[in-house]
């Protein structure tokens, strides 16, 4: 029996392995949205019945972003998926506290920008020449706290974050040991596919290279992609920025000419309006009366796929 059109396409797009079927496949968008229409249910139904804050996290957007992660390969994706909706069940992100973590980001080594880039992105800035403490689980528990927060500060329609990273002060001997760098890219990478826009590097030192060496082979090919070396006195570099930033609005110490100084009181006193409204999306009263996750923690994340 000949199959019919919406199956031909489904089977197309998974054997293709594109990123966007949208961009590549010639057939008309309402058909290409009716097949991923069809990838959205076989996903659904592939991974089963869901309830409360996993049923709340698997929307549409959400779906979308495992199947581009994993090429639209349903089984793939499955994967990734369940073990994300593990990870979550046991980390709860979603409930750390910011008084938990506000001590991590009290020189501002990592915060949620006041400013978007051009494309409406949520901004998060790095300075990991900021590292003020000794553990590695809470400083990870930091930045899934901020990857949260990013999350949740997102305008209607946009998915996706942008990292600027600051090497100010960088150096090796306090640079975030090896599996710390790989444990943060398993999460970003396993448990936020999809996230990401782009991540500059401003102004790496040149030592940087030997670090970075090691950590890209811990990125996939997207995420590889993802990540710009900018140099503030490459002409190319400074073009890439005002492509995407307003260079009015963006800080100093990356080549623009605004004059943010990280406050941190102020910082927290948004931080903790933010729970609260962390607590109204997730369903829970209040975030600080959320159960605690522990600091012990569970294993960060699995090793990529």
């Amino acid at each position: 029996m000949e199959k019919p059109i919406e199956f031909k396409i489904v089977v197309g797009i998974t054997s293709v392995g594109v990123s966007n079927p949208t961009d590549r496949l010639p057939f008309s968008s309402d058909t290409i949205s009716l097949a991923i229409g069809i990838l959205f249910n076989e996903l659904r139904i592939s991974i089963g019945p869901l309830s409360g804050r996993s049923l709340h996290y698997c929307n549409d957007a959400c779906l979308r972003r495992y199947l581009e992660a994993r090429n639209w390969n349903i089984e793939k994706s499955k994967k990734m998926l369940e073990e994300t909706l593990k990870w979550r069940s046991t980390y709860k992100p979603e409930e750390i506290h910011w008084n938990e973590v506000a001590v991590e980001g009290e020189t501002g080594k990592a915060y949620r920008a006041s400013f978007q880039d051009k494309c409406g992105r949520t901004v998060l800035i790095l300075r990991p020449g900021m590292q003020n403490t000794k553990s590695l689980d809470n400083q990870i528990r930091h930045l899934v706290y901020l990857i949260e927060n990013a999350i949740l500060n997102l305008p209607d329609g946009q998915e996706q974050m942008t990292w600027l990273i600051d090497f100010t002060g960088w150096s090796l001997t306090n640079s975030v040991p090896i599996k710390s760098a790989r444990d943060t890219a398993n999460i970003l990478q396993n448990h936020y596919p999809e996230r990401l826009a782009m991540s500059f590097l401003y102004n790496p030192p040149r030592v940087f290279e030997v670090f970075w060496k090691v950590v890209k082979y811990f990125l996939d090919p997207k995420t590889f992609q993802k990540v710009k070396f900018v140099y503030p006195k490459d002409k190319d570099s400074v073009e890439l920025m005002k492509t995407h930033f307003d260079m009015e609005k963006l800080p100093s110490l990356f080549g623009g000419k605004g004059t943010f100084d990280y406050d941190h009181e102020e910082f927290s006193r948004l931080m903790a309006q933010d729970d609260l409204k962390a607590a109204k999306f997730w369903g829970f009263q209040d975030k600080s009366a959320g159960v605690s996750n522990g600091h012990s923690g569970a294993e960060v994340a699995p090793e990529p796929a």
